[in-house]
């Protein structure tokens, strides 16, 4: 992830690849420390579907918090 600093504005999204062609579902648009914090919070079968993305970039959160 090319921008890391804490109030980067971010879109924190589940992606949920079983719906037909999947969708994506946005949890929270804010700033990066605010996102990261909302992700922890939701169960490991939704974290696993998470993703965050920048405006130049897009990472899994179980990628990013190294899991």
């Amino acid at each position: 992830m090319r921008t890391t600093f804490d109030q980067a504005t971010v879109r924190l999204y589940h992606l949920d690849s079983e719906a037909i062609g999947g969708a994506a579902t946005t949890l929270l648009y804010g700033p990066l420390a605010e996102a990261l914090q909302h992700a922890a919070q939701q169960p490991a079968e939704v974290q696993d579907g998470l993703f965050i993305a920048t405006d130049n970039d897009v990472v899994a959160y179980l990628d990013l918090i190294g899991e």
